[in-house]
């Protein structure tokens, strides 16, 4: 039923992309519109890790530190391929996964995540984003956040068409003035929900996974309690095209972002850690 579900939200943020190449070009537009999400889809699917991990500048670690040694023991219990290792240097703690598949995922923990989180917390993230290799969950998630940015790259291109009358004589083939903005306003917005569903019942997935494989639920709760304050009190650069892919959404501070996270509240999330582990 998630598959399915994600299947047709993937659908529905294709249609807003093809919209708005509607609006802006006719039908020459829808197809424009598609061949543009080919073409991030693509990319994404072969050079999304290379691309995220090069965006935050992230470092191979050395096989000899604690926290590969950690991975190494979590995937061979969870059944799963060793994946690179990378640590970012933020002071924000936080963790993602990315790659493809099982094959070429890699992992990535911030020094700041390292700073505060005892090894059993740490086995608790590491479950949790092995959880999200295990699903498949990240090359989902990496083609729905390049298919918003891809909308709003568009509903940009919109705003000036608008403003600068793009066809205004050419009704019949594309949008009016007025739809122009239109699109330009709500799209991103939509795009932005579609995504937040695509990932939420994904995240509760990967934390079931992590708190199972690491040994205690308790572990992950503790350490997703130590995350949500650190995030709070530690800013960090991000893009919001990848918020979805961290395990604690970086954009604490942002009213917006907050209101529109691709991530459950972790109030929630540690409740269904709580509850399994009692179980």
């Amino acid at each position: 039923m998630s598959n399915f579900k994600t299947f047709l939200l993937m659908g529905v943020i294709t249609f807003i992309l093809m919209f708005i190449g509607q609006l802006l070009g006719g039908t020459n537009g829808v197809y424009i519109a598609l061949i543009f999400a080919g073409f991030t889809n693509f990319i994404s699917y072969w050079y999304s890790d290379k691309i995220v991990l090069s965006m935050y500048n992230a470092k191979p670690v050395n096989e000899n530190s604690d926290v590969y040694r950690i991975v190494k023991n979590l995937t061979e219990r969870a059944s799963l391929p060793m994946p690179k290792v990378y640590i970012i240097n933020e002071s924000q703690p936080n963790a993602f996964a990315t790659g493809r598949n099982p094959n070429n995922a890699a992992v990535a923990v911030t020094t700041g995540l390292l700073n505060i989180l005892d090894d059993n917390e740490l086995a608790g993230v590491i479950g949790h984003e092995l959880g999200h290799v295990k699903h498949r969950d990240i090359l989902i998630g990496t083609v729905a956040a390049t298919l918003a940015a891809s909308i709003a790259f568009l509903s940009n291109m919109a705003k000036w068409a608008a403003i600068f009358g793009g066809n205004r004589d050419r009704d019949d083939e594309g949008g009016s003035p007025l739809a122009l903005i239109g699109v330009a306003i709500f799209a991103p917005i939509a795009a932005m929900l579609v995504q937040m569903c695509i990932s939420r019942t994904r995240e509760y997935k990967a934390d079931a996974f992590g708190g199972q494989i690491c040994g205690n639920p308790m572990y992950l709760a503790n350490a997703l309690r130590k995350l949500e304050q650190g995030v709070k009190y530690n800013s960090m650069d991000v893009n919001p095209a990848t918020e979805n892919m961290f395990i604690i959404s970086p954009l604490y501070g942002d009213k917006l972002a907050s209101l529109f996270s691709t991530h459950p509240s972790t109030k929630d999330r540690i409740a269904k850690l709580e509850a399994m582990a009692r179980r």
